[in-house]
Formats: structure tokens, sequence, C-alpha cells
């Protein structure tokens, strides 16, 4: 099993790193092509997010093992100005940019296990995690 990476997230070629690191991983951790896509498809929205919201951030990618199944487990931290209302954040179709507003409850649907720590002025912690079938 290998080791955790990180990857700083501080412009869009980084976003495109975290695609292709997540990708690799993913399939290494034993991911189906379906899930790699949806798990590649969430980090992208939520390094997206880090980049667009808060400038920037970072991302801890690593194996994890439950019993006899793999998975991946992302963290994403970033210390922007925080989410007031991570209610109202997760809802279809509400966005604070000019995005579609399906990042945050989109990455939700997507991923196995879902966490959202904010606080305003402190910043954002979201993990998430996509298991083998």
């Amino acid at each position: 099993m290998s080791g955790a990476r990180e990857v700083v997230i501080a412009g869009s070629a980084d976003v495109v790193g975290v695609r292709q690191l997540v990708r690799s991983v993913a399939v290494e951790a034993g991911l189906s092509l379906v899930d790699q896509t949806k798990i590649v498809t969430a980090a992208s929205e939520l390094a997206r997010n880090a980049l667009v919201y808060a400038g920037g951030g970072d991302v801890h990618v690593e194996i994890v093992q439950n019993g006899p199944r793999r998975g991946l487990k992302l963290v994403f931290t970033d210390e922007g100005p925080g989410i007031p209302d991570i209610d109202q954040a997760l809802t279809d179709g509400w966005t604070t940019g000019s995005g579609l507003g399906l990042g945050l409850g989109g990455s939700r649907r997507l991923v196995d296990e879902f966490d959202l720590i904010s606080e305003p002025g402190k910043g954002t912690t979201v993990t998430v995690t996509k298991w083998s079938r």
C-alpha cells in the first residue's frame, strides 16, 4: 500500500494535477473504471472550489483499508473565508460564483463518505472516501 501524497492547489494547472494523481491512485487502489471516474470528478470539483473560493489549498490523497475493502480517501483543506451556511452550500443549484452550483452537493453524491467542516474566517476541510466494490 502506498503512502499518502499531498498536492498544493495554487492554480488551474494544479487542478489538472489533482485529477491525474487521483486517477492513478484510484487505479492503484483497485477502483472500477466507473468509481475512478466518480472520485476524479469529485476531486476536480473540490480542487476547483478550493482555488476559486479560497484562493487555493491542498489535498492529501491516500489509499485506505477497511477489512477486505480498499478505498481512496481525499482530504481537501484551505484557509479561505469558510462557508457560512453549509446546508445551503450543499443544495444543488446554489452558488456564490458563476458555476452550476453542483460542486459540493454533486461531489457528495459521487463518493461513499463525505464530511465537510467549515467555519467563517477559518477555512474549510472536505474529506471524501470512495470504496472499491
